[in-house]
């Protein structure tokens, strides 16, 4: 809604209650502008609508795929995009993605744990609502800003600056963006999936990724000892999510199934099946079995009959059954159909390398089957991303018949190879690798999972050498301030980052003539005006 149209419409409120004594049209247009979304459901429901179109563009133009940084406090997300407005001035197709790993490490009550689903599930929405928060107070912040230039403007006469300003505000873009929250295995049963999903949809999320692992043997996707669950379970929790979604009216919620088959080996039920070929047979057909004959059958054994054969799965001590070996590729093509032919969204596939023939290879599969299947995929610091395409730089010249005695594939990663031919190709495959997977591979959406947990170890490494060694003072002035101010980095003045200037602007509605404000000719943060 317009900034006049809302202005009409307060002193029409105000001029009808003539006890509202001294309050001003223009303060409450100016309040709602800034208070857009008024509840996490509002946000879920706008957000939804973005990544569907995000969504259908992508269909259309693989080059329209769309990227998200994984944050773990609300201020890194609303700094992540403060930038993307500042450098690129549109935050289309730039997503948050809330990392199940760093709530975990981060914001469990418990300390730093691992990725297991050992945090507190309420940690999640609790964050999905933090992340929402810092990113309207990044709208309120920047619109109060136009606010005080338009009375700047009215100030000094030019009624040109003002009408440009009343524009930039009804063509304002909101810093709010879509969140893709990750519900780990649902936290229990499709009940517990349930419940803790209209949590998350509530405090915001429009998405929600769930992986088809077992909730109380959950592993992080880059670790080992992963254990899945036949379909039929997996396809209960996607219809929680489902209804979770109908429920709270976010009809267009998002659903990304992720399967961790590529690096599981194992399962802890074997499927139930009705019939030769069903989907609890497919399940089971991947299982390591051996032939039993008539007389090979001990106590405690578990059989299964296939045709007229019986067979013995492979059971560990755990009481976990084993996949065969060679077979991951073939489980996580059925589990994405099955996924999307259940009502899933999106798809994640959680590889072991960033490949992109290993990840085209499984989506062509699935593609003969659902033409439009889309991936979101995990450009995961737990890859070395460096050593992994300096090999497959290597391999690629092996194949090619070029020389490669000047190289040790072993030892790619030294800093020797940095200027080297392959070194620098490696690179450019690095820095085309987003775009080059959503053309090929059916990537929509390319997310970096923890990418703040270590710039922010990196950066304070960094100015704990310094500012504990000889540097002193200048490690943080020369390293931080200094470089905040030349590159604009608008948390230089985090009084006003913080809602001092919103504070006074609340105080002169509230108080009038006698609001005692902070932002005086004395406070410091003047020092940055230039």
């Amino acid at each position: 809604m317009s900034y006049q149209k809302l202005l009409e419409e307060a002193e029409h409120l105000i001029g009808g209650n003539e006890c509202w004594t001294g309050m001003t049209p223009e303060a409450v247009a100016r309040m709602r502008l800034q208070n857009r979304f008024k509840t996490g459901l509002d946000i879920a429901k706008y957000t939804a609508k973005v990544m569907r179109r995000d969504m259908d563009a992508y269909d259309n133009d693989p080059s329209k795929y769309t990227q998200s940084l994984g944050c773990w406090h609300g201020f890194i997300g609303q700094q992540k995009i403060i930038s993307i407005k500042k450098h690129f001035k549109s935050t289309e197709r730039r997503y948050l993605y809330l990392s199940g790993w760093m709530v975990a490490a981060l914001r469990s009550e418990f300390g730093p744990l691992p990725d297991q689903s050992m945090h507190e599930k309420t940690t999640v929405p609790a964050l999905i609502n933090e992340l929402y928060t810092f990113l309207r107070q990044a709208d309120a912040r920047e619109l109060g800003d136009l606010f005080r230039q338009i009375d700047k403007a009215r100030e000094a006469g030019d009624a040109v600056k003002e009408r440009q300003l009343t524009s930039a505000i009804d063509d304002f873009q909101t810093h709010v963006v879509p969140v893709i929250a990750d519900i780990d295995a649902g936290f229990g049963n499709a009940e517990a999936t349930y419940l803790l999903a209209k949590k998350m949809i509530e405090a915001g999320a429009c998405a929600l990724q769930i992986e088809n692992q077992v909730s109380d043997e959950k592993q992080c996707g880059h670790q080992d000892g992963k254990v899945t669950v036949p379909h039929e379970d997996f396809v209960a929790k996607i219809r929680a999510l489902r209804y979770a979604f109908l429920e709270m009216g976010v009809d267009d919620g998002v659903i990304v199934a992720r399967t961790d088959s590529l690096g599981a080996g194992l399962t802890k039920q074997i499927a139930f099946s009705v019939s030769e070929g069903d989907i609890g047979d497919q399940y089971n057909s991947f299982l390591d079995c051996e032939e039993v004959g008539a007389g090979q059958r001990s106590n405690g054994d578990v059989l299964l009959t296939r045709g007229d054969k019986v067979l013995r799965p492979k059971r560990l001590r755990s009481n976990l059954y084993q996949f065969r070996p060679g077979t991951g590729a073939d489980r996580c093509v059925l589990d994405c159909i099955n996924a999307l032919q259940n009502g899933a969204d999106l798809l994640w596939i959680e590889t072991e390398k960033p490949h992109i023939e290993q990840i085209a290879g499984m989506v062509d599969r699935i593609r003969d089957v659902v033409p439009n299947a889309k991936l979101v995929y995990n450009n995961s610091p737990s890859f070395n991303w460096t050593l992994n395409f300096r090999q497959q730089v290597f391999d690629a010249w092996v194949e090619q018949g070029r020389d490669v005695s000047e190289y040790d594939r072993a030892k790619l990663m030294s800093v020797d190879y940095d200027g080297t031919e392959l070194g620098k190709e490696a690179d450019e495959r690095i820095r085309t690798f987003q775009r080059d997977a959503a053309k090929r591979a059916g990537i929509f959406h390319h997310l970096i999972t923890l990418p703040t947990y270590h710039t922010a170890a990196l950066s304070t490494d960094n100015l704990a050498k310094e500012y504990f060694g000889d540097q002193g003072m200048l490690g943080y002035v020369a390293g931080v301030q200094r470089q905040e101010i030349r590159q604009g980095i608008a948390a230089v003045k985090h009084q006003n980052m913080a809602g001092s200037d919103l504070g006074d602007d609340h105080k002169e509605y509230f108080g009038g003539d006698a609001a005692l404000k902070a932002a005086g000719e004395h406070n410091t943060m003047n020092q940055f005006a230039a």
